[in-house]
């Protein structure tokens, strides 16, 4: 698409496994990968690490906060290692038994090149020069659209144009991972913004392969964990008649736990008790082999049922959706609320609406922006019911990115509602897709707080069992059925089209006939979750909660916005802390004021509207004596930030002899403007809001002079008098 892509490896970072500088405009990322040369062959799962960072410099700005160097990774830094993770995990051998690490570093930064896509590419490139086996390669593009057209890899300006944004990874023959957002769009424009991908993937693929082709290549050797055929069919005769049972029997999540561990316990026990005390296998792994043989068959099983019987774990067919349950109005505090139940599945939805000061900013390559709208997942481990230590991690993000990108289209614009909204899902129970769960629930919590949302959001978990030319396609997948099925495909969208879409594959090959009818079958299962949402609650509610803020809005005059903000922010700090609001105020003028409060908001009005109000001669003011000066008179507040002098002949028709004797710091004191001179000061009066006395007589003023010679005159006494 006009854009050149480079890969070079054998300048940097020689003493890595494998090191590519993958290039694309002025966009250039070191990615490089490593492994260890210390073998662990007791760890049951993939040592991999992946890790994607900015540096600022790229862009040539400076890291924000006290700290001017790069800190932990933001959540964009983490979607997108999490984005080159996806692809390449299923590319390396499971048994793979040495530390592994891929890190993608920015190094030059081109707005019109985002880095994220190069950087997965680069990873890939990286892995097939090391000496790590890697089925690659896969490569990452971004698909847009703008009106109608679909583009590659778009630039940050052309997304803001674009109805879609899907990334997709593949190889040559298949799509293995799928993310991205849109505004409603058909299943079938969905296919083709993938087919669109697809066929820029291999264009992408044939760059590494010239790559690669260059270079002498030797993959390491690596001892993979050996089970001897005895063992393996000592566990069969121990276990797989009550598997059989356990499997075909309908059960719950706990219970199907409960009966692994016992069929495991047992078969360790009886291999225990013949391979143990034979010296041949001193320090040999036998639990990691019973769960590996347990695992095979247990999985094969599932996936016969399945395919031949159309039965599920719970009992269930294939297209079915688990029981529903939906409430609103939980949390009485809360500005809305929500729980969504589906099976053993369950999110608390929770919506906080807040002011301007409450949006999130975001700092990186990019110019700083923030964010009114934005989600939060939360994974507590008493939901699968664990015990483990606290903390926010890289699912955590990712899912709650998810979810947060399938609302968004619905979410109204600022214009029309001007609140910052925070949804926050609390996951209490999981078994399977609570992700597409907090989808549901944050719709129903968003309707409960009375935001206008444009239309309902539901989001459903598809599964897939591929054996041969047998096909099943799930609905509504529990979390054994994702670990044992060949896709896990997240749909979540409107009545009218898909809003986002998350996709990972595990196995080559899958067509697009398939992935038509998974859509399909998706979309019936979103109406029918979307019709038991609506029973519950329609619309948004007309009101929103009375703990929620409330906005009043003021118009004035532009040239008048500094005397609104004051000298460092003064007046109206002093304007909110008083009143104890939140105000905004706009470029054009516009004054939002927020508050819990409608007294607040009217205080506040009322000192703004005091604070706009423009003096008038003969007007009456109730001011606040700030400072006495005997001889002189009193200086008074009338209006805010404006003071005007009480000279001591317009306290009273008596003569005053101590100003003092009449009034005091603070007194709140009625006062008429009578002059305002032609320097801009004010003169005010008591007496002139007095009854005169009956022998009171008015004096007719001395006309002034404004003679030059005189005014010369009197500067020069005043010049002599302070000389001496």
């Amino acid at each position: 698409s006009g854009k050149t892509y480079s890969l070079e490896t054998g300048r940097f970072a020689k003493f890595a496994s494998g090191a590519v500088m993958a290039k694309c405009e002025d966009t250039m990322l070191l990615v490089t990968v490593v492994a260890s040369d210390k073998e662990n062959p007791d760890i049951d799962y993939l040592p991999l690490q992946v890790e994607y960072r900015e540096k600022t410099s790229a862009a040539g700005k400076f890291p924000g906060g006290f700290l001017k160097r790069e800190g932990r990774p933001s959540d964009h830094e983490i979607l997108c290692s999490r984005l080159i993770d996806r692809p390449i995990r299923p590319m390396i051998p499971k048994n793979w038994p040495y530390e592994t690490q891929v890190l993608a570093t920015v190094y030059s930064f081109d707005p019109k090149a985002n880095p994220d896509t190069i950087a997965m590419i680069g990873a890939s490139a990286a892995l097939m020069i090391s000496d790590i086996p890697f089925e690659g390669p896969v490569s990452e593009v971004t698909v847009g659209r703008i009106n109608g057209e679909f583009i590659l890899n778009p630039s940050f300006e052309q997304l803001k144009m674009s109805d879609l944004e899907i990334t997709v990874a593949g190889n040559d023959t298949s799509i293995v991972m799928v993310e991205g957002e849109c505004k409603e769009i058909s299943e079938q424009e969905f296919l083709d913004a993938l087919n669109f991908a697809h066929d820029k993937i291999k264009v992408l693929n044939d760059l590494q392969k010239q790559l690669v082709s260059q270079l002498e290549i030797t993959k390491r050797q690596f001892p993979e964990f050996q089970i001897p055929e005895e063992m393996i069919e000592l566990i069969k005769d121990t276990i797989y008649d009550k598997l059989i049972s356990y499997v075909h029997t309908v059960t719950s999540k706990n219970q199907r736990k409960e009966k692994r561990k016992f069929l495991k316990d047992k078969a360790l026990e009886k291999i225990l008790e013949k391979y143990s005390c034979l010296e041949d296998f001193a320090g040999y792994n036998f639990e990691r082999a019973v769960e590996e043989v347990f695992s095979k068959l247990e999985k094969a099983e599932m996936r016969s049922m399945i395919l031949k019987e159309n039965k599920r774990l719970d009992g269930r067919t294939l297209t079915d959706i688990r029981p529903i349950s939906c409430e609103i109005s939980i949390l009485p505090r809360a500005h809305g609320s929500s729980l969504f139940t589906r099976g053993e599945t369950q999110s608390l939805g929770i919506v906080t609406l807040g002011t301007q000061k409450d949006e999130e900013m975001v700092d990186g390559l990019l110019p700083v922006y923030t964010n009114k709208f934005y989600l939060h997942y939360n994974f507590p481990p008493f939901s699968t019911g664990e015990v483990k230590k606290l903390g926010l991690g890289r699912r955590e993000i990712g899912h709650g990115h998810l979810a947060q990108r399938a609302l968004k289209a619905m979410v109204p614009d600022s214009s029309e509602f001007p609140y910052t909204i925070r949804v926050i899902s609390e996951i209490l129970e999981s078994n399977g897709s609570s992700s597409m769960a907090t989808v549901c629930s944050g719709s129903l919590a968003l309707f409960d707080a009375g935001v206008p949302m444009k239309k309902p959001v539901a989001g459903i978990a598809m599964g897939l069992i591929k054996e041969g030319d047998e096909i099943a396609i799930l609905s509504d997948i529990l979390g054994d059925e994702d670990f044992l099925g060949d896709m896990d495909f997240k749909v979540a969208g409107t009545a009218d089209g898909i809003t986002a879409c998350q996709m990972d594959i595990k196995i080559d090959g899958l067509s697009f006939e398939i992935m038509a009818k998974a859509l399909e079958q998706a979309r019936q299962g979103r109406l029918y979750i979307l019709n038991k949402m609506n029973e519950v609650i329609k619309e948004p509610k007309k009101e929103i909660s009375p703990y929620a803020p409330r906005f009043t809005t003021i118009k004035i005059p532009t040239d008048m916005i500094g005397t609104l903000i004051g000298q460092g922010g003064e007046t109206i700090r002093e304007i909110t802390t008083k009143s104890n609001v939140d105000i905004n105020i706009e470029n054009d003028g516009t004054v939002i004021i927020a508050s819990t409060s409608e007294e607040n908001a009217k205080s506040a009005l009322r000192d703004i509207e005091l604070l706009m109000r423009k003096p008038e001669t003969g007007e009456n003011y109730l001011g606040v004596v700030k400072e006495i000066r005997e001889g002189l008179g009193a200086f008074v507040e009338f209006l805010p930030k404006k003071l005007g002098l009480l000279h001591i002949s317009e306290i009273d028709y008596n003569r005053v002899q101590n100003v003092s004797d009449h009034l005091k710091v603070g007194d709140k004191v009625e006062v008429k403007l009578i002059e305002i001179t032609n320097d801009g000061k004010y003169r005010l009066s008591l007496k002139a809001l007095m009854d005169k006395p009956d022998w009171w007589e008015d004096r007719p003023q001395k006309e002034k002079s404004y003679n030059r010679d005189n005014i010369q005159r009197t500067k020069q006494k005043r010049n002599t008098k302070y000389n001496k």
